[in-house]
């Protein structure tokens, strides 16, 4: 048994691995679906088994909170939010400083990755009309991205996994990775205006086209309220009785009943593949687990709750992050995390994993489609253009990441 399970294992990886190299069409969900069946296949897991392998709290988060924003994105609040806040941009300084902010704390509240799909769009549009260079924006936006998720359970998929699985409130989860996300969106600024010297020193105007979009204003006055109760209750979930996943749920429910749009239509635009991919996960880690192939580490404890223990999690993170993404890696680093009971750990974990993503352009999802939305539009942006701000605001922002856990021990 414990030599199928390390093969599947091996192969779910080496197939999510090569599926983020670019010209390989391996898809990451069938990937991660086959390890699932091999599992039961070749008797790892019964089937029983693997069906309480999935962890249905984070499906049903993530399942909420794609419902509710799947509604804000048809609704076209995403583009409203956008251009109502970059339209106060009058020079390229400024446009970098709203696009960090405005993407981060977005990204904070609604998931990284649907917000630069829906925010690249309109930065290119900005910058074609301004006829300046969109690269260092789109750049910007991918590390902002991903530094502002870092604050919240809600912010990625990575966070939500370790929100619902860690038992942290979302009110201590967001006050203990509040200053590391402000102080990275920070360290983007700078880097971005260093890189890019000869650009912010043009006093280009910026021209803002505000038509062309549309906006369903009667959805939005049931989507948006319902939206901003269901973070406020997030912050409160501990005192009602209630999991944030139930809350989120809640507002998806609400959503379909009284929104204008659709129901069907909402339902076609969740990430259904998403949901399966982190589903396959969970029974190929499961897998992995029962064969005891985990033992040597769980036995041994090898992440303490001081320095070596956070800067395993950040040096690890960083690795791994580049070969399999901070997603898979999260998933498989559950078992190690519960067995290390730790709540500093598990918030170390949520940082280290989501700053870790900003390395390269396979580092995180968020990366991928803002590559390729901007590739769709004949902007491309380089491999090593990206890694050279990547690299400068990684290292930065997980060494800020280990002396501040460090100074909280």
């Amino acid at each position: 048994m414990e030599t199928a399970a390390l093969a599947i294992f091996i192969i779910t990886y080496i197939g999510i691995i090569f599926t983020r190299l670019p010209g390989i069409n391996i898809d990451r969900p069938s990937a991660a679906f086959f390890g699932s069946v091999a599992m039961v296949v070749f008797g790892v897991l019964t089937f029983e088994e693997a069906v309480y392998a999935v962890d249905y709290n984070t499906i049903a988060l993530l399942l909420g909170m794609m419902i509710i924003i799947s509604t804000l994105q048809i609704d076209g609040f995403f583009s409203l939010v956008a251009q109502k806040t970059i339209s106060y941009a009058h020079t390229q300084f400024r446009l970098l400083v709203l696009v960090v902010a405005v993407t981060g704390i977005s990204s904070a509240f609604l998931v990284n990755d649907a917000v630069v799909l829906l925010f690249t769009p309109v930065i290119i549009t900005i910058c074609v009309s301004s006829r300046i260079n969109p690269v260092p924006y789109l750049i910007a936006e991918i590390l902002a991205s991903n530094a502002g998720s870092v604050m919240t359970i809600t912010g990625n998929p990575q966070n939500m996994l370790i929100g619902v699985n860690s038992g942290i409130s979302y009110g201590n989860f967001m006050l203990t990775l509040l200053p590391l996300s402000l102080l990275s969106m920070l360290l983007i600024i700078f880097t971005i205006r260093l890189l890019y010297p000869a650009h912010f020193r043009n006093r280009i105007p910026i021209v803002f086209e505000g038509a062309g979009y549309v906006y369903s204003w009667r959805s939005m006055r049931f989507s948006v309220p319902i939206f901003a109760a269901v973070v406020i209750l997030f912050f409160f979930s501990h005192m009602l009785g209630l999991s944030i996943p139930l809350i989120a749920l809640i507002g998806g429910s609400l959503v379909l009943i009284f929104g204008s749009i659709k129901p069907s239509t909402i339902i076609k635009e969740v990430d259904w593949v998403l949901l399966l991919f982190f589903a396959a996960l969970f029974i190929v880690v499961k897998g992995v687990e029962k064969a005891g192939l985990l033992d040597a580490v769980l036995q041994n404890n090898i992440l303490t709750e001081d320095l070596h223990g956070i800067s395993a999690i950040h040096g690890l993170s960083l690795l791994m992050s580049q070969i399999v993404s901070n997603v898979p890696f999260t998933v498989l680093m559950l078992p190690i995390m519960k067995n290390a009971g730790s709540d500093l750990l598990w918030l170390s974990l949520a940082s280290a994993a989501t700053l870790a993503g900003n390395a390269t352009i396979i580092g995180a999802m968020a990366n991928l489609i803002v590559i390729e939305s901007a590739k769709s539009q004949g902007i491309r942006i380089r491999f090593f253009e990206f890694m050279k701000a990547g690299l400068i605001v990684t290292l930065l922002s997980l060494g800020i990441s280990v002396l501040y856990f460090w100074w909280l021990l």
